[in-house]
């Protein structure tokens, strides 16, 4: 396998409704070991670098039971599915109860033959390592409780939902310090130094199995924020940060194995700093959805260093469907914008073809849709763009908009360039519900103002044709209408 490249496109995948499905479609059952090569061609077909395969880990029986006695768990389960039954809950992949992957969909040698297809296609695999928590009944549990944050008879008393008595042991849920506790999950303590050295054991041997991980909640182990959530009951504070010893541990047997942090609360450039190759851009996602162009352009003004090593999306398994979160149109702009910057790009199975059902991530199966092959095929146009050598090894900047005292819709524009010695690309996103003009100032360069030149917008193959020195010394002219785009391409006339 070639190295890593820049700015790579990851595909997440449901893996157990991804298999189930693709079982009922062929009449057999389907694991990663057998999946049909026609189907690894069709993901490949989609311009990626990388699959994220959700869930692959061995989930806890007991963790099963717990979310099947929960009312809020069992209203999710009925709402994303009707028709919801028991046996449609496997458990969430976020309750592990072993490293190993679940017999089930073909165990860890159908895992090989699965990451061998990919290979061939030259498509790197990421899995999910969950630092934070364990199953109830991971074996850890038993063979070494002090790897856990404990409690007490008065804790258990007080705080049934945060607490619970295992063989006699009081083990802390796991949590976030800002929701109730997770009760089918156990609180690691990321202070304990031997719990870390085993985890850097467990990582080791995933980091054989995969090309990289996303680590979920990894803020949730940095020091500040661990002592801030568990204060005494953690002990000591280390000296190093948690990622400080893993990541550096792990990238000595595999330099080229990437780690992806979901992170929230503006830590990212931290996580950054302590080795995350990429850190989910949440602020981003955010204020595609709830913000203006100008607070998106601001966002986009950060250290291009930062933004090299963020991972953009408008969606995955935590957030809603985006035809749902986004209005239409809007949802169609906040991809182009997302897809367009640097850094990593996550996408979401079922995206492209516009589902809406936000499925609860315990269970195996979800509703029929009708796909948006309209959808489908904007998206796709829109990848095979974005697979140009410019947008992987070229140079990103942003660009400047301008318009007049009597027209001020220039501030809905949003507009970057990708550009190398071969190519130049434009990109300008009217993102606002009303139409927008105004003017594009590029970087300054000699070899545009130097002749007359034919834009060819890539998604739409609408050709223009401008003249050079206009464009360098006063901007080029757009007019879009409500959430419309250009992605223009350059050649030179």
């Amino acid at each position: 396998m070639e190295p890593w490249k820049k700015n790579p496109v990851v595909y997440e995948i449901n893996t157990w409704v991804w298999l189930r499905e693709l079982s009922r479609e062929k009449g057999y059952p389907v694991t990663l070991g057998n999946i049909p090569e026609e189907k690894w061609d069709e993901v490949s077909n989609l311009s990626i670098e990388a699959i994220w395969l959700m869930g692959v880990w061995e989930r806890s029986p007991k963790g099963i039971d717990i979310s099947n006695h929960h009312a809020g768990n069992l209203a999710d389960f009925r709402s994303a599915l009707p028709d919801f039954s028991f046996e449609d809950n496997v458990g969430s992949p976020y309750c592990v109860r072993r490293y190993q992957v679940d017999e089930q969909l073909g165990g860890n040698q159908g895992l090989a033959i699965a990451r061998n297809q990919l290979a061939q296609r030259g498509i790197k695999l990421i899995l999910d390592f969950v630092p934070n928590h364990l199953a109830c009944d991971h074996p850890w549990v038993t063979e070494s409780p002090e790897y856990f944050i404990s409690g007490n008879k008065e804790d258990l008393r007080d705080d049934p939902n945060s607490f619970v008595m295992i063989g006699g042991t009081i083990f802390a849920c796991g949590k976030d310090p800002y929701y109730p506790a997770w009760q089918d999950v156990l609180q690691l303590n990321a202070f304990y130094p031997e719990m870390r050295e085993t985890t850097i054991e467990t990582v080791v041997k995933i980091s054989g199995q995969c090309d990289g991980v996303r680590c979920d909640m990894a803020m949730l182990l940095m020091n500040d924020v661990f002592e801030r959530t568990w204060g005494k009951r953690a002990g000591e504070r280390p000296v190093y940060e948690f990622w400080e010893e893993l990541i550096p541990a792990v990238k000595r047997n595999n330099h080229d194995f990437i780690f992806i942090a979901e992170a929230y609360w503006d830590l990212e450039w931290k996580l950054q700093q302590q080795g995350f190759d990429y850190c989910y851009d949440k602020r981003l996602y955010d204020r595609l959805e709830h913000e203006t162009a100008h607070a998106i352009n601001q966002h986009l003004m950060a250290e291009p260093e930062y933004q090299s090593k963020l991972i953009r999306f408008i969606e995955n398994h935590d957030e809603l469907r985006h035809v749902v979160a986004f209005q239409q149109g809007k949802n169609r702009a906040a991809v182009v914008i997302s897809s367009t910057l640097p850094g990593a790009k996550l996408y979401h199975e079922g995206q492209f073809e516009g589902r809406k059902v936000k499925l609860p991530v315990f269970l195996r199966r979800r509703p029929d849709e009708p796909a948006d092959t309209d959808l489908f095929g904007f998206v796709k146009r829109l990848l095979n763009a974005i697979h140009h050598p410019v947008f992987k090894t070229g140079t990103w900047q942003l660009c400047k908009s301008t318009g007049w005292s009597d027209n001020d819709s220039f501030q809905n524009l949003l507009s970057w360039c990708w550009y190398d010695a071969d190519d130049r690309y434009l990109i300008v996103v009217n993102y606002s519900a009303q139409p927008a003009q105004g003017r594009i100032r590029m970087p300054a360069n000699d070899l545009i103002r130097s002749t007359n030149w034919r834009l060819n917008d890539t998604l739409s193959d609408v050709n223009f044709e401008r003249n050079g020195e206009e464009m360098n010394d006063q901007g080029l002219y757009v007019a879009l209408g409500p959430w419309q785009n250009h992605f223009l391409r350059f050649y030179p006339m």
